[in-house]
């Protein structure tokens, strides 16, 4: 067996993941947030690997049953009040009170293991009431817009630019903020890069209703100054270690 080590953005993360599992990776470690470590079977065409991930580096590993451990490095988790993350291969019970989201650390952006998308299901479950209409942009692997689901939402929404993200959350459509219908959702959360969100923020806001809430995520703390240029001064700043998110109201006017 062999490895090959890779760097990436963040907001890119979980797409390569998705995509290394296609090119049958028999396991995957999240370094750290911007470093992914790969596992192939010696059959697997080492050069090939290489030459479609530039930069990557590879080593031979021993023999050891990396699936596994790549696996027990993601455990369920709590989140905020309501929800309970579990990868989709326990059968662990659901605490009483929660609702069950079955993540899959090989699909596109939104396992619920990284603080944004933490920060975002806690906003949802604050804000999303029974009825309400919520759009996801940068739905990733779809996990907002289910969480959203579980929480009564009447109907949700969800975008993306990412052809495999989409294929991936299994619903919404290819596309962003700019192709929402003006006052279309009560809640709008958008857990993508910051430069994403300034350069979105007028269709974010747009594609609200008189009185909704947007949730933004996906940037860091040193990031929040740029992004609150683009917004209308946000009514919270939410946040878990060095990662941000804003709750911004919309006018009633």
């Amino acid at each position: 067996m062999f490895s090959i080590e890779l760097e990436c953005e963040p907001d890119q993360r979980e797409v390569l993941i998705a995509d290394l599992w296609e090119q049958g990776s028999a396991g995957i470690s999240e370094l750290s947030e911007r470093c992914l470590r790969a596992f192939f079977e010696d059959t697997a065409d080492r050069d090939s690997l290489l030459s479609r991930y530039p930069g990557a580096t590879a080593r031979t590993e021993e023999t050891r049953d990396w699936v596994q451990e790549a696996r027990d490095l993601l455990q369920p988790m709590l989140v905020g009040q309501r929800f309970y993350l579990v990868p989709e291969w326990r059968d662990d019970p659901t605490p009483s009170g929660r609702f069950r989201i079955a993540v899959n650390p090989g699909l596109a952006f939104g396992t619920g293991v990284h603080e944004t998308t933490q920060l975002c299901l806690e906003a949802l479950e604050e804000l999303v009431r029974p009825g309400m209409t919520v759009l996801d942009v940068g739905a990733g692997s779809g996990i907002l817009s289910r969480a959203a689901r579980l929480l009564g939402a009447g109907r949700v929404f969800a975008c993306d630019i990412d052809p495999d993200a989409v294929t991936v959350a299994g619903e919404g459509f290819i596309g962003s903020a700019d192709a929402a219908r003006t006052g279309i959702a009560d809640v709008v959360v958008a857990n993508i890069s910051p430069e994403a969100i300034v350069q979105l923020a007028p269709d974010l806001l747009r594609a609200l209703r008189p009185g909704g809430v947007l949730v933004a995520s996906g940037f860091e703390s040193h990031e929040c100054a740029a992004v609150e240029r683009a917004l209308p001064a946000p009514r919270a700043v939410r946040r878990k270690g060095n990662w941000a998110a804003f709750l911004v109201d919309r006018g009633l006017r």
